[in-house]
């Protein structure tokens, strides 16, 4: 294709691909009282070769040509790594120093459970050839792990909101629980990339560079970011240069994070994380949301949909391989967060609503999932279980938790709350 025609191509299909994510996520909230990304999670998978492709292929290759595939891939690293900083920006450190005992407790339950089912299943993939050629059969079992005990975490901040919960026991546990969870899940798929290829010096390049830059910019970086935030409060808002600089340094730090052989998403969340609090964060949020939620994110899921190709699941054995996965990680993550709650001292209505919510793994499992498939670490197939076991873990949460928790026990908890003495 001409630079002309692919011009062409990426305007309607950015036309296609908003309009679908909106009226997907508009009836997941309507209809299911889902959040919106949950359906434009589902958008993704519609416009690929699962529902699209299948109901009339020749119009989707015509629509989205592999030739025009790169541009969308360039939008969708762009689209996450922003969507990350965001998440970033938001996360709230002093989730860190309530509840710690319990909040670690869940997390590390949360992650060894799901550990032992990949363990347990790995061997097996392997010899259905669901990994990439040179895999070994630690790095699978990483891998494995890090995708089925990964939480939702902005997924999870937003249930917590929606429900009335911020600020409550309940979701500050939640909360800081599934940030501990993400960090682990992170650290862990931060190895497996750093091992893969290229031997010895890849890896010792990519973990030593992934921690230098964490630790300078959670040390040093909230001292030298400071004066931004001074600026803003001083001048009661974010003027262009100012945030001309904060996407220069996003951009800089996605380009170390990729430098260096880990992924660009690291290097957005981590600035967000040592970003200045107060008025800056508010306005950045407020001023680059919108762009990055509806534009730019649903390239990403739409990449994804086109790499998710449902019916090669299309025999027993693929069939058991799904069954196995979803049901053991179902099972694994919400039973082993819900022990832990419960061995903590939550009630056990509380630690149900916990294991319900730390079981969604939405974008951060599709985030996972991208990377191992770029890597050649698993295979299309394995890419195509993983989705749907994203998604169902990600549908059932917010019901889930309603079913367990639900409005009474809320109010009756706030209620507690508030009672004097």
């Amino acid at each position: 294709m001409t630079n002309a025609e692919l011009s062409v191509a990426f305007f309607l299909q950015m036309a296609v691909i908003i309009a679908a994510c909106r009226v997907v996520g508009w009836a997941a909230k309507a209809w299911l009282d889902q959040p919106q990304v949950v359906g434009e999670m589902i958008a993704g998978v519609i416009l690929g070769p699962s529902l699209f492709g299948l109901m009339a292929p020749e119009l989707q290759a015509a629509l989205f040509q592999a030739e025009s595939r790169s541009v969308l891939f360039v939008g969708a690293q762009l689209g996450v790594g922003l969507y990350m900083f965001l998440v970033g920006l938001g996360f709230e450190r002093d989730h860190f120093r309530t509840a710690a005992s319990s909040a670690a407790a869940v997390s590390v339950a949360g992650m060894a459970a799901p550990f032992l089912v990949a363990v347990a299943l790995t061997p097996w993939l392997i010899d259905m050839g669901l990994f990439g050629e040179g895999i070994v059969t630690w790095q699978a079992m990483l891998f494995m792990g890090a995708a089925i005990s990964i939480t939702a975490f902005p997924m999870l901040a937003r249930i917590i909101h929606e429900r009335g919960l911020s600020g409550t026991p309940m979701g500050s546990l939640s909360l800081s629980a599934g940030a501990i969870d993400d960090a682990g899940a992170w650290c862990v798929l931060a190895i497996v990339l750093a091992s893969f290829g290229g031997g010895a010096m890849v890896a010792v390049k990519a973990i030593c560079g992934g921690a230098a830059f964490a630790a300078f910019m959670l040390t040093v970086g909230p001292r030298l970011l400071a004066p931004l935030g001074r600026r803003v409060e001083r001048e009661g808002k974010v003027s262009a240069g100012v945030l001309g600089v904060i996407l220069i340094l996003f951009m800089l730090c996605a380009w170390v994070m990729d430098a260096v052989g880990i992924h660009a998403v690291f290097g957005g969340f981590i600035l967000g994380v040592a970003m200045p609090r107060g008025l800056l964060t508010q306005q950045v949020r407020a001023q680059l949301e919108p762009f990055a939620v509806l534009v730019l994110l649903p390239m990403f899921f739409t990449f994804s949909g086109l790499n998710t190709q449902l019916t090669m699941v299309d025999n027993i054995g693929l069939l058991g391989v799904t069954a196995l996965i979803l049901v053991g990680s179902i099972l694994a993550k919400g039973g082993a967060c819900w022990a832990a709650a419960r061995l903590t001292g939550q009630d056990n209505r509380t630690a149900m609503g916990i294991g319900a919510l730390m079981n969604a793994r939405g974008l951060m499992e599709l985030i996972i999932i991208n990377i191992g498939l770029q890597r050649g670490i698993i295979s299309p197939a394995l890419f195509s279980i993983l989705v749907l076991m994203a998604i169902v873990t990600t549908l059932m949460a917010s019901p889930l938790f309603e079913q367990v928790y639900g409005r009474k026990a809320r109010r009756e908890g706030l209620l507690m709350e508030r009672a004097p003495g």
